[in-house]
């Protein structure tokens, strides 16, 4: 082989190795740029995953000082304490986030999202719950609307059937007998 084949295989064993190293020469810079951009964004992430949690907190503490789980003494400085720690979270969003602050004190923004989710569970808990009248109410109401009436007893094994069965429901004795 002459000289001038063996250089012509080099380069294209260079370039050839080169274009398949390319990615990974790409790749680490543009991670580099990625994490670069997505720092701050990651800190506004876990700034809000702390606002959720406090606000969860401050839910929590309310409702375990209306049950009386918590004494009197100790309910507004743990409170005070979590509404300033809340507080500092919701500025330093605001520092990261201008254009989401607004003029408002970041405590009277934690009142309110506290507020407007008690609102909210209040609902939920209205409309999940029944009380034991209206659970009487909504019984006597089906016993009213069912159209099929108890007649007697299966003499087999002494269960409730109705006019139109023809065999017991629970043991499917004949009841034609």
């Amino acid at each position: 082989m002459d000289i001038g084949a063996i250089l012509i295989l080099l380069a294209v064993g260079l370039l050839t190795a080169l274009f398949v190293a390319q990615p990974f020469l790409m790749g680490q810079n543009s991670l580099r740029s990625i994490s670069k951009i997505s720092e701050p964004n990651q800190e506004i992430s876990s700034l809000m995953a702390e606002r959720d949690r406090l606000i969860g907190a401050l839910q929590e503490l309310d409702f375990d000082h209306t049950l009386g789980k918590i004494p009197a003494a100790d309910y507004p400085g743990t409170r005070a304490g979590l509404l300033q720690h809340a507080a500092d979270v919701l500025r330093k969003l605001d520092e990261l986030q201008p254009q989401a602050a607004s003029g408002e004190d970041a405590e009277n923004r934690v009142e309110a999202v506290i507020a407007a989710r008690r609102a909210d569970a209040s609902n939920v808990s209205k409309g999940g719950e029944v009380t034991d009248n209206e659970l009487e109410d909504l019984i006597a109401a089906r016993r009213m609307s069912r159209k099929e009436k108890s007649v007697g007893f299966c003499p087999h094994c002494g269960k409730p059937i109705v006019k139109s069965d023809r065999f017991c429901p629970a043991c499917g004795h004949s009841i034609l007998d």
